[in-house]
């Protein structure tokens, strides 16, 4: 079995090419009201929002269109890409620069996860076509209104689930659905890396002069700085990010919500250690239980147990197979698939001798970033648009949820609420500092 390959690796040494891939949904440009289609030889104006770290691989990918403003609290940080740049005006207040670049056709949003949806729903409410970073956002009720808005604004979305757009997640999906393994009523998910753990700082050292702190916080709660939070391991700060499972989630639980054709669970229960006040647990198993479905494709898909497991509670064996640290496992009543980013095995190994995998049916990918573009401009698919993947971060983050809220959740998706679990209720949302807005 290959060694996985890291998000990182696998983003370098992809080179995605060929006819746009058909994606879960798409926005009519006949449809469209404020964000109009332009012809395919126009260039777009972007905006991008976090230009360090990831919001520097994304700004990278969109410079084949007009790059006219970046945005980053960071001077330091964020100083390369406004080097690179130089045409594009300068921001670090995001809402400064939607207010007054009347300009702007896309925006593209690379910050930490509590400022996702915030940033998100403010540009597509003007109008604005935007690609987001996976987790879409922060709190269950933040991915249910950007996904809303979303629909209502008729613009051309994309979460930042890169490996989507792989050959490998392509031919997985075509085998899974093909019957090969049989009906899936079994699948686990899970990533051996750990974000989590800790205890708030007591220093309170000063502010860099590079770094607008109070605009870094936007609507989580005031704190003093430390530079424990800052350039990456807010992840593991609830006020800020989402552990593990936030960050790693929506990449391999992509997989069977695709192949599977997933939306909201039923049933959502965890355990770990205690939950920490502050931070997200080193490791987690949460277990997932999805109905029954009928998809428009036809034929019945049957309900699903699925499991996400991180950190130190990552498997070493699954159903008498020894699986690496990050993978997925379709348990099938024929047999078993083992996937990840870059390769699959199907099992038993003697009943799969030979086997020859489906002719194609799913295109191959333009490029991840390419698919947003040419939405954007033509009003065609895109594979990760907000509402499917509005869905899928639903579920991620409804584990964390169940986990902080201790109890097995009965999961009303309807009505945004654990019917049997009021005290949830104050993990699904959360509330907005003064002057930060949804």
């Amino acid at each position: 079995m290959r060694r996985t390959l890291s998000r990182r690796e696998f983003l370098e040494r992809s080179s995605l090419a060929g006819a746009a891939a058909l994606g879960a949904g798409f926005f009519a440009a006949a449809g469209m009201t404020k964000a109009e289609s332009r012809l395919a030889n126009e260039k777009l104006n972007i905006a991008v929002v976090g230009i360090g770290g990831q919001g520097s691989y994304d700004l990278s990918n969109v410079a084949s269109e007009n790059i006219v403003a970046l945005c980053d609290v960071d001077d330091q940080r964020g100083g390369p890409s406004f080097e690179k740049f130089p045409q594009a005006a300068r921001y670090k207040d995001f809402r400064k620069l939607l207010e007054e670049r009347k300009d702007i056709d896309a925006v593209v949003v690379a910050t930490p996860d509590h400022i996702h949806a915030p940033a998100s729903v403010m540009a597509m409410k003007l109008g604005k076509h935007v690609y987001c970073e996976k987790p879409l956002t922060h709190s269950v009720y933040e991915s249910r209104v950007v996904a809303q808005t979303a629909a209502k604004q008729k613009v051309a979305t994309q979460l930042g689930t890169q490996i989507h757009a792989g050959e490998n997640y392509r031919r997985v999906v075509e085998i899974i659905q093909s019957g090969a393994i049989g009906p899936v009523e079994e699948c686990h998910v899970w990533v051996g890396k750990a974000w989590g753990g800790g205890e708030r700082p007591q220093e309170m050292p000063p502010v860099p002069k590079h770094l607008d702190w109070d605009l870094w916080l936007g609507p989580a709660p005031q704190r003093a700085y430390h530079p424990t939070y800052v350039p990456a391991n807010w992840r593991r700060w609830w006020d800020f990010g989402s552990g593990t499972l936030g960050d790693m989630g929506c990449h391999y639980m992509d997989l069977p919500f695709w192949a599977l054709k997933l939306r909201r669970p039923t049933t959502v229960e965890s355990e770990g250690l205690d939950p920490h006040a502050e931070t997200a647990p080193l490791g987690i198993v949460v277990r997932y239980e999805f109905p029954a479905r009928k998809p428009s494709s036809g034929g019945e898909l049957p309900a699903l147990k699925l499991t996400w497991h991180d950190g130190e509670k990552h498997p070493k064996e699954l159903h008498g197979i020894k699986v690496p640290d990050s993978g997925v496992l379709f348990v099938g009543k024929k047999g078993t698939m083992f996937a990840d980013y870059n390769g699959y095995k199907l099992y038993p190994e003697s009943d799969f001798a030979g086997f020859a995998p489906p002719e194609p049916t799913i295109p191959r990918s333009i490029g991840h970033h390419r698919e947003w573009i040419e939405a954007c401009k033509s009003g065609g698919p895109t594979t990760c648009n907000f509402d499917y993947s509005g869905a899928l971060s639903e579920a991620v983050l409804l584990g964390l949820v169940a986990y902080r809220a201790g109890k097995k959740l009965a999961w009303d998706a309807e009505k945004l609420t654990a019917m049997n679990c009021p005290e949830a209720e104050r993990f699904l949302r959360r509330e907005y500092r003064s002057g930060w807005t949804l």
